[in-house]
């Protein structure tokens, strides 16, 4: 059993969390508007003449995408890593409701799409564009609300985005990744059993693992995996614990924390606005309202709308109502219904995920935007508006105690 000065240690990093991450969605969202605004202005010109520009061996863009990028994934994993074994993850019993609204989640999505594009190869390969679920933008949204959400639901969409993040991380790995050089993937996996080595032998520096870190970008980048994998695995091998094989020694100042405390705020309020304004402007010049009846921008918002809203909410629904679950404390079934809509807000890693899948078409990158912002727009402003009019609740019919 926890004692109570450990239980509120964990509240106020869960809250310092959220807060951070609903800050930073709020900063995003203006900065996508921004973005929009700009490729539809006279500056338009100057705004993809600067992002086609090269700086050495890459565009701007590229440099966005694949190296300012790593900083974010590195961020994700790092999350995903504490979670798991220190945070809101760390028992199968936390794990089991947003684990699987989050498989539902990311599965719902994909079959949607694809119902919308089964007649068109090249457009089937963004599939798992509608799968993700922007943990910044949505919980920007909840913050909004203030406390007319309970935090147990909160607690619950970053469990969930989490887990999502992970499923969106071996998706790209799996299925994004082309024209593999042997050689410099032999290579990354050498740097990779050198930074396992250095957790191992008890290294507590944070320089070596950023210095070896920087290798297994370069490596990555010139295997053919996408480079920003790089981030995620360097993650996994920074210490958590300050003494192996004692959890009860994990703390604030283990490297894990130290490292994800340092990189919170320029994450969410340098890496992923810039990643956000030079990827959200999209042209609206000679395009009509029926272009988002086109299967491809069509399939991305229904499956961000419908199939987020079917796979996490049906997925939570079958868990609680079979006894294996139970609704967060505190919340409705009409406010786990908001949530679940807002996890139809896909604009980061969906945007990401897009410009992989379509890396040889600036057409079908456009139709991608456009299917994303949509989808999003109405994910976001339903959520909010059923979260806004709904009460909140102790329990829910048919549910257990909280």
């Amino acid at each position: 059993m926890q004692h109570p000065a450990g239980q509120g240690r964990i509240a106020s990093a869960m809250r310092r969390f959220l807060d951070s991450e609903a800050s930073g969605g709020l900063v995003l969202m203006a900065v996508a508007a921004l973005a929009i605004l700009t490729a539809n202005s006279p500056l338009a010109p100057a705004y993809f003449g600067a992002l086609h520009s090269y700086v050495g061996p890459l565009s701007l863009q590229h440099w966005i995408n694949d190296a300012l990028m790593a900083l974010f994934f590195l961020m994700v994993g790092l999350e995903i890593k504490r979670e798991m074994l220190d945070g809101q993850l760390s028992t199968w019993g936390r794990r089991i409701l947003p684990g699987v609204a989050a498989a539902g989640g990311m599965a719902a999505p994909a079959l949607v799409y694809v119902a919308f594009n089964a007649g068109d190869p090249l457009a089937l390969r963004g599939w798992a564009i509608p799968a993700a679920t922007d943990i910044a933008f949505a919980l920007g949204v909840l913050s909004l609300l203030g406390p007319r959400v309970p935090v147990s639901l909160k607690v619950f969409l970053a469990a969930l985005a989490i887990i999502d993040d992970l499923g969106a991380v071996i998706v790209i790995a799996l299925f994004y990744t082309t024209g593999l050089s042997l050689p410099d993937l032999a290579g990354a996996a050498a740097v990779l059993a050198l930074l396992y080595g250095l957790n191992r032998r008890g290294v507590r520096s944070l320089l070596p693992y950023l210095l070896l870190g920087a290798v297994l970008w370069l490596l990555v980048l010139r295997s053919g995996v996408h480079a920003t994998l790089a981030g995620v695995l360097l993650a996994l091998t920074i210490p958590i614990r300050l003494t192996p094989g004692k959890p009860e020694a994990s703390d604030e100042e283990s490297p894990l924390h130290k490292l994800e405390h340092a990189l919170h705020k320029p994450v969410a309020f340098i890496v992923v606005p810039i990643f956000g304004f030079a990827n959200a402007g999209v042209s609206f010049a000679g395009i009509s309202a029926g272009v988002l009846l086109e299967p491809l921008p069509l399939g991305v918002a229904a499956g961000l709308v419908v199939g987020k809203l079917l796979g996490v909410f049906g997925a939570s629904a079958l868990m609680i109502r079979a006894g294996l679950a139970q609704l967060p404390a505190g919340a409705s079934w009409t406010q786990l219904l908001g949530v679940s809509l807002l996890c139809g807000i896909g604009f980061t890693m969906s945007l990401f995920i897009g410009l992989l899948a379509f890396a040889d078409s600036a057409a079908m990158q456009d139709l991608v935007k456009f299917g994303i912002l949509a989808g999003s727009l109405v994910a976001g402003v339903a959520g909010y508006l059923l979260l806004r009019f709904s009460r909140r609740e102790g329990k829910a019919p048919g549910t257990a105690g909280a």
